[in-house]
This record gives C-alpha cells, structure tokens and sequence, in this order.
C-alpha cells in the first residue's frame, strides 16, 4: 500500500490566532547597535501602494544595471516627539522600569491618552537614573515616543499612540544624556535610517472577523460523499474518540487576521520631505492626499490603510549592502480606476 503524506493544512507558527491586544505593535527585541547614541525606531501612518522606476542595483541580478520597475507603498512620516525618558533594571526576574523622566512640555493631545504627572520632580528620577547607571542597576534606556496624528489629513484621529522605543549606544549614560536631551523635542526619520537601508515593518494586520477552517487554514473542500447534508466546508474529523479531547493542532474555525505581525528586511527606498509631490490625482483611495514627509518602502506592508506602522532597523541584516536608490520616476497616475 502506498505511504500517502502531505504537509499539514496552515502553519501553526502564530497559534493561538488570538485578536492584537493593541493596535500599536510592541517590539521584544532591538538590533545590537555600538555606535554613537541615536533612537532605534520610528511610526507612521500607512497610505497606499504605487509603483516606481529604478535602476536594479542589485549584484549579480540579471536586470542589473536596467530599470525596472518596483511596487512600492507609501507611509506617511510625521515627526514624533519625545515624551519622557524610562530606565530598567533586571533581576532574576526580567527586566523591570526604574523610573522614568518626563518632559515639562509634554503635548496638550497627550492628556487624551494617559493622565500625565502633575507634580513630579525630574531632577530627583535624573539623578536615581545617573546613580543607578553608575551602580550597575541600569541596564536599558529607553525614550517614551508619541505620533502627533492631528498633522495628518487622512487619519480621522487626533489622540496619539505612546510607545517605548530604545536608545542604542555603547554607552548607557551618554545614551540617558542623549535621550534627555531630545525630552519635549521633535524628532524625525532621517534621524533613525537613511535612503536605501533595509528596515522591519511592524504593524496589526487587516481583521477579517471569525471564519471557517477553510479560508483560515487552507483545508480542502470535502467531496460529494464524504459531505453528508451540505457540510462541504467542514473539516472531516475532530480528533479520536478515545482519549475525549481535541488537539489544538485541528483547525477550526475562529479569529483570522489583526494580529501583529513583522515584515523582516524591508528596503527604504526613499524618505521625501513633500508628500504632495507623489500624491495621484485625486489622492490615495481611501486615504486622500499627503501633507507631511513620507518615506518608500520595497513592496507590501501589514495592514490596511490609516494603520499604525512601526519602523526599526533591520535586526537580521546579515550581508545586505547599503546603496542610495537611483530612483527615475514615480507614479502618480490617478489610483481611482
């Protein structure tokens, strides 16, 4: 008889497909970074795709040196500001926050999301911190960042996101002076990553609500006779009638779609200061016209539109080289079909 086999119907890599606490991803782990202090992260909004023409400069490509053309999508890249300054401390436990420093003019559209400290005395958490650097109780710095969404036009929102991004240095007290002193600042993208590095790209993809075990893991359609009264979208066993349970590797029906989920690799192809000069006549479907700096991103990234997108350097570079697109045109034919 022969051995029939098969791989299994959908991956059980992201189990349980449980719905995104948030709709602001978090990040577990940054690159290693040696050099100077600077902010290992950054978010924007996400607008749509379109395409641009470039030259393949990719070694050993057999279109390199020709133009080509490159899907590419959009995100809009207001600047962030830096609403305080948080240290941890580790134990047998994990990692823990200390304190943190806040900045004395943090945002009015602030108070939409936390209720921000009154009375708080940040001479007093600066030197706890400095001390603590200097007893070995730090171990990370890390800057509580806020998007100001009430710059952009497409995003029907005015409450920012807060989210932790990390301070990457060799140095942990010049990384905290380097984090104080950016405190109720304004801080840009170029200040994260540069034209043509390869990045990851975080974000909450699309909900699609409860569905069967077909459009969720991939299984065949039953036949005719294996489909007594109608159930063609059933699965054809739950399991075995002894041991009374069913393994958590059957698929079922439930939740498919908004969970967080990371693009590895990503290319930058361009950070523009003007979004209007790549907004389609008409504007974007579904978003509408840029006002603020944008960056390019090669390919597709999670999410719908008007997503909350996070950018962190690229933590599995490997042998990537870093070369500055030669970009010849862009897209801006109208999206309205």
């Amino acid at each position: 008889m022969p051995k029939i086999n098969r791989p299994r119907r959908g991956s059980l890599a992201f189990s349980p497909r449980k719905r995104a606490k948030s709709q602001v991803p978090k990040y577990q782990s940054w690159p290693e970074y040696a050099g100077a202090p600077m902010l290992q992260g950054f978010a924007g909004y996400k607008v749509g795709m379109t395409h641009v023409i470039m030259v393949d400069d990719h070694k050993n490509s057999p279109t390199e040196g020709k133009d080509v053309m490159v899907p590419v999508t959009v995100i809009e890249i207001p600047s962030m500001k830096v609403a305080a300054v948080r240290a941890y401390t580790r134990d047998s436990y994990g990692k823990h926050p200390m304190t943190e420093v806040w900045a004395d003019n943090l945002d009015p559209a602030l108070a939409g999301r936390i209720t921000a400290p009154k009375k708080y005395d940040s001479a007093a958490a600066k030197k706890a911190i400095l001390d603590g650097i200097t007893a070995g109780k730090v171990v990370e710095i890390f800057a509580l960042m806020h998007t100001l969404p009430h710059q952009v036009t497409g995003v029907p929102k005015k409450v920012p996101e807060l989210m932790e991004i990390k301070v990457g240095g060799s140095d942990l007290a010049k990384r905290f002076e380097f984090a104080a002193e950016q405190l109720g600042k304004e801080v840009q993208l170029d200040s994260v990553i540069k034209s043509g590095a390869y990045a990851d790209i975080t974000a909450i993809t699309t909900g699609k609500g409860t569905q069967g075990p077909v459009k969720r893991w991939g299984t065949p359609l039953r036949k005719r006779k294996h489909s007594r009264g109608g159930k063609k979208r059933h699965v054809g066993t739950l399991g075995p009638w002894t041991p009374h349970h069913i393994r958590w590797q059957v698929p079922q029906m439930g939740q498919m779609g908004y969970q967080q989920r990371t693009e590895f690799n990503k290319r930058i192809i361009r950070i523009g200061e003007n979004g209007t000069e790549i907004t389609p006549s008409g504007g974007f479907l579904h978003y509408g016209f840029l006002q603020n700096p944008y960056v390019l991103v090669k390919g597709s990234v999670p999410g719908p539109v008007k997503r909350l997108v996070r950018i962190r350097p690229a933590i599995r570079q490997g042998e990537h080289v870093v070369r500055q697109p030669a970009i010849e045109f862009v897209s801006v034919q109208s999206k309205q079909g």
